[in-house]
């Protein structure tokens, strides 16, 4: 009975060579961790089986055939059994486990998201900083500002500039532009319906995730959750001033943290994001600023004009030739 309370191998119930060979053949010879470590139902398994174990024991050294046979016929139970429970221990384990999502991490994210759907225009500015693989196989590190403008739900204008290379976006409901002025080269396509068909088209098309991007589309709190593993409060902070809690969640292929305002609005004021399925885990991290979600926006803001000289391309050798 004692030894239901300690860490001990069933093995050390034997008292004998011939106990230690029952043992071993009921396939109990096995080290059963301590009792606190084990969900109820896992230790109420494991203390059958040891009752068990020492009832064979007391037997074992009985003559009368029929004693003999009923102990064989709990022995062949048992080794059944004990596979069973050993299979059902992981689960027994993970149905203790709190969630690693914490629903208090998704209440200001919904929040922010809320605002965000609800603005029918706004404008942002930014700082990031980029990190991007140099020829050597370093890491350099940029520093990029940009300047973004949305009327939903089909006018998009985002201009990035900085030590990365310039990039321009433009979609105006009827045609999508990218612009790279640095070597003036564009392209031109029939813009999808909606904001939303445009950024996941980019991405497909190109490969690249823009950090911000989840933050454009109608419904940021869909993207921004998808694929979700993890979610905790990291606790309140300070960006630029303004009062904010820090969040970090886990998504296939990113790790990402969030500012968010604990003011009325609650918008976003800052964004980190390492790429876990990247080689050497590259990081990003953009600064939110000017937040303005009742802009003057005019239909010529959307508007890609044509500078004299530039060169059209494919939309994708755009990015390339912007070094993004």
């Amino acid at each position: 009975g004692s030894s239901l309370n300690t860490a001990k191998p069933v093995a050390l119930l034997a008292r004998t060579p011939q106990d230690l060979d029952a043992i071993y053949g009921m396939g109990l010879a096995c080290v059963i961790p301590s009792p606190l470590s084990r969900p109820p139902q896992a230790r109420v398994c494991v203390s059958l089986f040891v009752r068990t174990a020492c009832f064979l024991l007391s037997i074992s050294r009985v003559a009368d055939y029929t004693e003999i046979r009923r102990a064989m016929k709990i022995r062949h139970f048992l080794k059944a059994s004990l596979f069973t429970v050993l299979l059902a221990a992981p689960a027994l384990r993970a149905a203790e486990t709190p969630s690693a999502i914490d629903p208090k991490a998704l209440e200001p994210l919904k929040r922010m998201s809320a605002t965000l759907a609800g603005a029918k225009k706004f404008t942002c500015r930014s700082h990031s900083i980029l990190e991007i693989p140099a020829v050597t196989g370093q890491f350099l590190t940029l520093f990029s500002t940009g300047e973004i403008a949305v009327q939903r739900p089909d006018k998009l204008r985002a201009r990035l500039g900085g030590d990365a290379p310039a990039f321009d976006v433009y979609d105006n409901g009827a045609t999508a532009a990218a612009f790279a002025p640095g070597t003036k080269v564009f392209s031109v396509a029939k813009a999808p319906a909606t904001i939303d068909a445009m950024l996941a088209g980019l991405q497909e098309e190109t490969g690249i995730r823009f950090a911000s991007a989840p933050l454009l589309y109608s419904d940021p709190y869909r993207i921004l959750t998808r694929g979700l593993t993890s979610a905790v409060v990291v606790g309140p902070s300070m960006v630029d001033g303004t009062a904010c809690e820090h969040l970090a969640f886990r998504s296939p292929g990113v790790n990402w943290e969030i500012w968010i305002e604990t003011a009325a609005r609650t918008l976003p004021r800052r964004l980190a994001m390492t790429f876990t399925d990247q080689p050497n885990f590259p990081r990003t991290v953009v600064e939110f600023s000017g937040w303005n979600l009742n802009p003057w926006l005019g239909a010529g803001d959307f508007v890609f004009r044509k500078p004299a000289g530039a060169k059209e391309i494919p939309f994708a050798s755009v990015l390339k030739s912007a070094g993004r």
